[in-house]
């Protein structure tokens, strides 16, 4: 059993702060590892201390293994929670934990390496039996080997990185005169983002849903699930909305958790994980596993009333949970994800000072926040302001709870992606549940157009309008005069 009393916090944003809380109520120290940009954000200034550990741009601090286990061990720590993204699926950060005697908060360093690299992870699955796309993952990467391969699978293709995430590193070739391109600019792409160029095809498909199973490996080797996920929403290859659980039949939903389950246990899983599947006309496939907590485990916590971060912590410790043998998923939970960014221009990250913040409590509402007013949004790291999450007894009930919640919250300061949110939450294919990973290609592709607003917002804004101008009707200026939110974009903001 690890004796744990500080934990050093490899990460920064809203995900420092959920470790961060978790680790206060669990009565743990915390010291935040932390670049020169982030100094002075809320992360900083929640934990009990904080380490600086290199400049801002992430390759001098949170990707540099060095410098993190120095401030680690500088700092009096224990253990290491890498939160999600940056090290947290580098299996050389977990072994040079293990090295320096700190405990890190995740799976071992060969569970990280056997599904960091796609190839040996459809290895392992395609062994037991599961459930696998059509493919090519040989060792033999020229042009016209992957051309001959692509033809026998039929187009079209999907290139990825063998080492891959977050989108990068994949390309679609719908016909052999894409492919050539397509491959090289993956492997270009793979080769600056992940250190390898190597590449693999799969047969793409254009209407399926992406469903993830929350897994998790408790201190005494059993695997539990914790249902499914649908993350269908997507802006190239990257999920915008996360709900739990999905809407597919329950008999297909028990058949894609037994496979998560099975994979997780065939590689002696601990901790945290989230098998990743395809599923088209009823058939579903394997992806990928992510050997981390994901951005989109609050869903998951909510309809089964778990803390996942406390569970990771607690395993890493060597104690046992509380969870019953079998679980059932209450309600149904939605997160979108804020970002600070301009729909109005396509989405380009929107930089600068946070101003007046306003995120509207109220029942089965959580607001997972990494920034305040006054913070900074800059352009080093990923614009995510904080994470929204519902729950309800019904999905259309939380729909209608998520839409109340982007009317009500106010960013001011920065440019946010709430016009687009409330958007994709008042389309017909969302609210009946039918939308794929096409969906936001398909009918978001393109900017909002600036100068319209939904009719609800245009109500709002001119009830505004007509509140201050009665508040000032005693003045010498009128409301006349007052600047009209509908021509300012006040919604925006």
């Amino acid at each position: 059993m690890n004796k744990i009393q500080k934990i050093a916090i490899a990460n920064r944003g809203e995900v420092a702060v959920r470790i961060i809380r978790a680790c206060q109520e669990l009565g743990l120290e915390t010291v935040l590892l932390c670049s020169e940009a982030d100094h002075t954000s809320m992360a900083a200034r929640t934990a009990d201390e904080t380490f600086l550990i290199g400049g801002s741009p992430s390759s001098e601090s949170y990707l540099n293994i060095e410098n993190n286990i120095r401030g680690a061990i500088a700092s009096g720590a224990d253990a290491v929670h890498p939160g999600f993204g940056f090290l947290s699926e580098n299996a050389d950060f977990a072994k040079a934990c293990e090295n320096e005697r700190l405990v890190f908060i995740g799976p071992s360093a060969d569970s990280i390496r056997l599904f960091g690299d796609k190839i040996s992870a459809k290895n392992l699955v395609e062994k037991i039996g599961g459930p696998l796309i059509p493919g090519y993952s040989g060792d033999d990467q020229s042009v016209e080997k992957i051309t001959k391969e692509a033809e026998r699978i039929g187009f079209p293709v999907i290139v990825k990185a063998t080492a891959g995430g977050g989108g990068r590193g994949l390309k679609v070739a719908r016909t052999s005169a894409d492919l050539k391109n397509a491959v090289e600019s993956a492997q270009r792409e793979a080769g600056s983002a992940f250190g390898s160029s190597k590449i693999f095809l799969e047969k793409y498909l254009d209407s399926a849903k992406h469903i993830e199973v929350q897994i998790f490996g408790d201190a005494s080797g059993k695997i539990h699930h914790l249902f499914e996920r649908d993350c269908s929403v997507q802006r190239r290859h990257q999920k915008i909305i996360e709900e739990a659980t999905s809407s597919l039949k329950r008999e297909l939903s028990e058949k894609i958790v037994a496979a998560a389950v099975k994979i997780a246990s065939a590689a002696k899983y601990r901790g945290a994980g989230t098998v990743e599947f395809l599923v088209q006309d009823n058939q579903f496939y394997f992806m990928e596993m992510n050997t981390r907590l994901q951005v989109e485990h609050p869903v998951t916590e909510m309809v089964m009333g778990v803390d996942l971060v406390k569970a990771q912590i607690m395993t890493a410790m060597g104690q046992a949970l509380s969870w019953p043998d079998t679980m059932e998923p209450r309600g149904h939970a939605i997160e979108c994800r804020l970002y600070a960014e301009d729909p109005f221009k396509g989405g380009i990250p929107s930089t600068g000072r946070l101003g007046f913040t306003h995120f509207p409590d109220g029942p089965f509402r959580r607001f997972d926040v990494g920034f305040e007013e006054g913070d900074e949004i800059t352009a080093y790291y990923d614009p995510m302001i904080a994470k929204l999450i519902v729950w309800d007894e019904t999905r259309i009930r939380a729909i209608q709870k998520m839409k109340r919640v982007l009317n009500d919250t106010i960013i001011f300061g920065v440019q946010t992606n709430i016009p687009l949110l409330k958007k994709i939450f008042s389309h017909p294919e969302f609210i009946d549940g039918s939308m794929t990973t096409q969906f936001f290609e398909k009918h978001f592709a393109k900017a909002l157009d600036a100068q319209s607003l939904v009719n609800d917002d245009l109500k709002i804004a001119e009830e505004l309008y007509r509140k201050v101008g009665e508040a000032k009707a005693g003045s010498s200026t009128g409301a006349a005069s007052l600047p009209n939110p509908w021509f300012h974009s006040w919604e925006a903001n």
